[in-house]
């Protein structure tokens, strides 16, 4: 006699079998006692959690004709009449069972739906049972909706399916959907524990655990397991021998890991990873096991005392509460979360090995360090500060202008330019860092002197060339307020607050080197060369290339009718721009002919748009830092100017 497996010996035959689907038994079972009969089911799950072991269970209900031969429906099969032996063996002709991932076209559908319209040959009911039902075709599913709708009373229909997201809504809204859940290692547990009971075989608790847990969920797979490892273990099943026909590491590699990575232990870590590869245990699997035993040490940490009973007899649960206590609980939750992620980048390292100790140390790259390196962190995060020493205050103090309390407002019959006030300024060179250049001395400026540079020093003039204002004798002064002519008050708002606010402590900022002013020398011939090239350019005759080789050019000679341009970038000397400049020019002037030379420029209209446009961003930032409100606030709050933020009008 050959042998029958223990997934197919031990299918349940009634819905008190059931393992793990109290729900849908429960609703079956109510339905089948009240009479309340749906046309359509539709069953859906992973793979072994029972649909086509219910669909069958549900077509002995509906044609069970009770031992003597007299039952009606009835939630709870004899078993022993003909329609149930005969569902059982697959032998019933009222029970159709079609496997839709073969059948999958609409020939098979219709030659199926053709014998809807005969009657039932010998039991009560028509069950047409139609397994993986989203295997079908969009026009198999079409031929089959009539049908489903509205079918005979006498047919019923069972449907199901791994994946019910690829079934038509049209489908699902005919049905009475049931959705079988994967079972819990524990259900999977006791189940095991009672069929190798029966089968009288010994077999390790642990040993079933490590079963029930590579089942993942599916009933028939754990039953499928233990036949294997029955035979693997000659009869018996041992904790040994089933972790090995698993791959599964064991559990003591796995606290002697997290135990390393608890007291950053980088050596132990690695010695322990090449022992896994020595034994040729899986990576996945060890990150599997470390993320099982990381999730009952956080539940351990977070409620000590609820997991108690269940860990008892568990020969390791005194091992996790050691470690829960060793390691803190954000490490805990720090390395799981590894643990997880580490299994997805397995498939993506050149060596699993190397993946599974890269994963494992990446927790103590994360670890806070304390002790030394933390003090020596601290002077680090200081030196960034640009306060000076403090035996510095008092001639910053000195320079800072102290405003008086509540001034009253001066009438000014005419404006008077305000002077600017004195401000010791400490320069930082360039080739000095910045560290030093903060630990450095100020330099202890009076206050009745101005620290100028070496140019100022040497009497040359470099206040700017539209500054035609007489020059005024700098003083300290402190900024005078605005004076508020409209809405009397005795004193301006912010007085108030800058009385009780602290005087802003100077500090000295490395100042960015004002930007290098252009070089033009203006010549007589850059003067009509400029005017013609705006003209043209406003009347738009130049553009794109021909516009950049006139801005770029310098006119160097002018003799009847030959003009001779320079131009210092080769590439806009082309044949093409010339003879489209020649022509332009020779529509607004008397040039006749153009010739081009390479050469360096010194006065083209580029030049001298740039050196305009310098002077006007100049003279708006002057502006801007000589206006009496702005320094008021810089004095007083300590506010700076963003730089770039000005933009000339």
């Amino acid at each position: 006699m050959s042998y029958l497996v223990l997934a197919r010996k031990y299918r349940p035959r009634n819905f008190a079998e059931m393992v793990g689907q109290e729900h849908v038994v429960q609703a079956l079972g109510n339905a089948l006692t009240q009479q309340r009969l749906h046309h359509a089911y539709l069953f859906t799950g992973t793979r072994g959690v029972g649909k086509t072991t219910v669909s069958r269970i549900l077509a002995k209900s509906l044609n069970c004709t009770g031992a003597d031969g007299q039952g009606g429906i009835t939630a709870t099969p004899c078993g022993v009449c003909p329609a149930c032996t005969e569902i059982d063996s697959g032998r019933f002709p009222d029970y159709i069972e079609l496997d839709a991932a073969s059948n999958r076209g609409v020939d098979e559908v219709q030659s199926l739906l053709e014998q809807a319209v005969y009657k039932p040959v010998q039991g009560r009911f028509k069950v047409f049972m139609i397994d993986e039902v989203h295997m079908l075709t969009n026009t198999a599913f079409n031929a089959m909706l009539k049908t489903l709708e509205e079918p005979p009373e006498y047919l019923k229909f069972v449907l199901a399916t791994t994946d019910p997201q690829k079934v038509p809504v049209t489908v699902l809204s005919r049905c009475l959907q049931f959705n079988l859940r994967p079972m819990a290692p524990d259900t999977v547990f006791e189940h095991l524990t009672q069929v190798l009971a029966q089968e009288h075989i010994v077999a390790e608790p642990q040993a079933l655990k490590l079963l029930a847990r590579g089942a993942r969920g599916s009933m028939r797979d754990a039953l499928s397991l233990t036949d294997q490892a029955i035979a693997f273990g000659c009869g018996q099943l041992q904790e040994a021998s089933v972790r090995q026909m698993l791959g599964s590491v064991d559990r003591s590699y796995v606290f002697r890991l997290i135990e390393a990575l608890a007291q950053c232990d980088g050596r132990t870590v690695v010695e322990t990873v090449d022992t896994l590869r020595y034994n040729g245990v899986s990576a996945g699997s060890t990150l599997e096991e470390m993320s099982s035993i990381l999730q009952r040490m956080a539940v351990l940490q977070a409620v000590p005392d609820m997991p108690a009973a269940d860990d008892a007899a568990d020969p390791d649960a005194q091992e996790m509460v050691r470690l829960a206590q060793l390691m803190p609980a954000d490490e805990t939750q720090l390395l799981y979360s590894i643990c997880l992620h580490g299994r997805q980048e397995l498939g993506l390292a050149p060596d699993e090995y190397a993946a599974l100790t890269m994963a494992l140390l990446r927790l103590l790259a994360f670890k806070p360090q304390n002790g030394p390196a933390t003090s020596a962190a601290a002077p680090q995060a200081e030196k960034k500060t640009l306060k000076p020493a403090d035996h510095a205050a008092p001639q910053a103090d000195a320079a800072q202008p102290q405003p008086q309390p509540q001034p009253q407002p001066q009438p000014q019959p005419q404006p008077q330019p305000q002077p600017q006030p004195v401000v010791a300024v400490t320069r930082v060179e360039a080739a000095q860092p910045a560290d030093q250049a903060v630990a450095a001395e100020p330099a202890v400026v009076p206050p009745e002197v101005v620290a100028m540079d070496d140019a100022t020093s040497a009497g040359e003039d470099l206040s700017p060339p539209w500054d035609d204002e007489p020059e005024l004798a700098v003083e300290p002064q402190e900024p005078e307020p605005p004076v508020w002519d409209d809405v009397p008050m005795e004193a301006a708002p912010w007085e108030g607050i800058a009385a009780e606010r602290e005087p802003v402590e100077a500090v000295a900022e490395p100042v960015a080197p004002p930007a290098a002013a252009i070089a033009v020398e203006v010549t007589p011939l850059g003067d009509v060369w400029h005017a013609v090239v705006t003209q043209l350019d406003a009347a738009q005759a130049i553009t794109a290339l021909v516009r950049e080789l006139a801005l770029q050019s310098q006119l160097i000679a002018q003799e009847a009718g030959v003009w001779t341009l320079r131009v210092e970038r080769a590439s806009l000397n082309q044949a093409v721009a010339r003879e489209r400049l020649a022509k332009a020019l020779a529509q607004v002037t008397d040039c006749t002919s153009l010739q081009l030379e390479s050469g360096k420029v010194t006065d083209t209209p580029a030049l001298r748009n740039k050196a305009r446009a310098q002077a006007r961003q100049l003279q708006a930032e002057a502006v801007v830092a000589n206006d009496p409100n702005v320094q008021f606030l810089q004095n007083t709050f300590g506010a700076t100017i963003v730089p770039g933020s000005i933009r000339p009008v």
